[in-house]
């Protein structure tokens, strides 16, 4: 659930805020992984880079070789703004909002069923639920797909992320207007958090048990971290240790957060705790027992799909059963990142190297991308100081030729898998787009660069699997029929062609003409009527009054329902619950002005038959042409879809 919501924590990185570490790729000895070491790198970078980007507060866990090396608090969880004093992050102490971390749980749950033979990882996940999930193709859901963010649903952002006072229902949730599904399960990645609160669910549903009783029993305690929980709002005696959260580190603090679905998102913890998860994780003595067995912790830390359904995408980052790959300079590193409205969260494991850290700030901080700049430049950082590139990339191996063929079947505008395509809200896939194009003979540009807000170029390096030039980012990708079908760029993420009839380039023209020419239109109601009183020249004609008259009623709803998507949209973005019946109303006014197109064209076939001028007759066309291009928008971009479920 990357915001807005408790995301997926992937959302596009930039340049490091502070990058006091070496270059990605650069090879070089390693710093002594020591608390000494780590906690001068850290109290060397954090506390200017919280000034700066304007968040609050962080804190800060590592571990390595079966220990904690360190947990750091930087900043404040209560910055004091409502007259009580400023309180220090405590790392032991504080709790901060896990996010999407909060997956890492749930995965885990799902596996200890599987180890102890409740759950079947590739079964049809309806033999385990009392409701039937949405389907749009004949292959099952299996918990496989629903862990690695393959089940086909598409997204949704109603009910993500509420405030203190909610009504938390998981079944609920779950039934009530879920999302649709848009693609095969399996065949692509699309980050899901409907699909992870389903697992979920089945967790509950194999133990008879709720499912935030169960982690906490069987993972939380378990693993020894007893300051952490599932439950919205906290426990009594954890309640008072919440860090807030904020908007900017000078904003007031924000309510308590309500995920409207625990199992993706809703996990409290402080910074201790998490290091002893990532110990868990690490297969490290801690708590009072192993949360997996070896073998099904191995399961859960390789990638759990392979090309049978993904096929050359399976050359590229993959998902696990739970965790994201992350790898980094030649070191097997598997993550998650996570966000509410106010927190952002980052854990890494090296399962190979017996290391971790964990990173949670409570602010968006000052800037769209502060707080991902900050986590990218901690967690890379990382890697670069204590697990530096031993030997060189490899360079690429491909035949020129065949390079020169797949760049030109690649060049093309894309839009993220994870996305919207049953109701208004498709037209959201207007915006972050990404171009990509042929450069230097055979290489790509990528506009933006994939987890980029920068253009990024590509070389390939093995059939259909590229890797940023003087970086370390790969992407893989699948092709049928002289088609590329789609990039792989994150382990749960992908980018898909757009089509023709949607490209922005036809789109986005259509619309700003037409919304232009309706809105001249209006303007030249008064306009006329001012002149032709002035000028003393008699009213309009009678012929023709009724096509008149319901065109313009076309052109006002038209315009009203524009506005009314722009501010609906916006809204909802900004997770602000829209009512059902402001949607419908705006529908209605958007049908008014489809509708109006058959009055509109009336009226041109008679300013042309009784030959009313070149004006007046160019006015009506341009009018026609304008309700049109709209009622065209509406239908592609689904403004007017049965469903209002977002």
């Amino acid at each position: 659930m990357s915001t807005a919501g408790c995301g997926a924590g992937q959302s596009a990185p930039a340049p490091p805020v502070d990058a006091p570490a070496a270059p990605a790729a650069a090879n070089g000895a390693a710093s002594a992984l020591t608390d000494v070491d780590v906690n001068a790198w850290l109290d060397g970078l954090l506390p200017a880079a919280l000034d700066r980007t304007g968040i609050a507060g962080a804190t800060v866990a590592v571990v390595h070789n079966g220990r904690i090396v360190t947990t750091r608090g930087y900043g404040h969880a209560d910055t004091g703004d409502g007259g009580v004093g400023a309180v220090p992050v405590d790392p032991d102490r504080h709790l901060f909002r896990m996010g999407s971390v909060s997956k890492l749980v749930t995965a885990t749950a799902v596996l200890q069923l599987v180890q102890s033979g409740k759950l079947d990882l590739d079964a049809d996940v309806e033999t385990y639920l009392d409701f039937r999930l949405p389907r749009g193709f004949e292959r099952a859901v299996t918990l496989r797909h629903l862990l690695t963010h393959t089940a086909g649903f598409e997204e949704r952002v109603s009910g993500l992320i509420g405030t203190e006072g909610g009504n938390v229902n998981l079944r609920r949730a779950l039934v009530t207007d879920p999302p649709e599904q848009i693609y095969e399960p399996g065949t692509v990645p699309a980050y899901s958090n409907y699909g992870n609160a389903v697992a979920g669910y089945v967790v509950e549903r194999a133990t008879g048990t709720r499912f935030e009783e169960y982690v906490q029993r069987n993972i939380l305690d378990r693993a020894g971290m007893p300051s952490s929980s599932f439950e919205q709002p906290l426990p009594t005696p954890l309640r008072e240790r919440m860090s807030k959260g904020y908007d900017t580190s000078g904003a007031p603090a924000a309510p308590f957060e309500i995920v409207g679905t625990p199992p993706p998102g809703a996990l409290s913890a402080p910074a201790t705790d998490m290091a002893r998860f990532m110990l868990a994780q690490l297969g490290e003595p801690v708590g009072f027992g192993a949360l997996l067995d070896q073998p099904t912790r191995e399961l859960m830390q390789r990638p759990a799909l392979d090309a049978t359904s993904l096929g050359t995408l399976a050359d590229g980052p993959r998902m696990t059963l739970g965790f994201f790959d992350e790898s980094r300079n030649g070191h097997r590193i598997l993550g998650h990142g996570g966000d509410t409205a106010y927190f952002h969260t980052h854990l890494q494991i090296y399962p190979d190297d017996r290391a971790g850290i964990f990173l949670s700030l409570n602010s968006n901080g000052s800037g769209a991308l502060a707080s991902h700049e900050l986590r990218e430049s901690v967690v890379n950082g990382f890697a670069d100081r204590y697990f530096p590139a031993r030997d060189g990339q490899p360079t690429a191996g491909v035949d020129p030729a065949t390079t020169a063929e797949h760049a030109a079947l690649a060049a093309g505008t894309y839009e993220s898998s994870r996305a919207i395509r049953s109701n208004f809200l498709t037209a959201i896939g207007l915006v972050g787009r990404t171009t990509v194009s042929v450069t230097d003979g055979d290489r790509l540009l990528f506009e933006p660069g994939p987890l980029s807000d920068s253009p990024a170029r590509y070389e390939e390096v093995a059939p259909w699997v590229w890797r940023e030039v003087g970086g370390q980012r790969t992407i893989a990708m699948r092709a049928t029929d002289d088609r590329v079908e789609a990039i792989g760029f994150d382990s749960a993420f992908a980018l898909l062609p757009v089509e023709p009839a949607r490209a922005s380039t036809v789109a986005v023209p259509v619309l700003a003409v037409s919304t232009v020419v309706l809105l001249l239109t209006v303007l030249s109601w008064p306009v006329g009527a001012l002149v032709r009183r002035r000028l003393g020249r008699a009213p309009r004609e009678r012929a023709g009054r009724t096509a008149r008259i319901l065109s313009r009623v076309a052109v006002a709803g038209t315009l009203l329902a524009l506005a009314g998507w722009v501010l609906a949209i916006s809204s909802i973005m900004s997770l602000r619950e829209i009512p059902g019946g402001v949607l419908r109303a705006i529908q209605v006014l958007q049908l008014v002005g489809l509708l109006g197109v058959l009055p509109a064209a009336v009226r041109l076939a008679d300013d042309v038959r009784r030959h009313l001028g070149w004006r007046r007759i160019a006015g009506s066309a341009l009018l026609l042409l304008a309700l049109a291009g709209a009622a065209w928008f509406a239908v592609e971009f689904r403004l007017l879809a049965p469903s209002i479920s977002y």
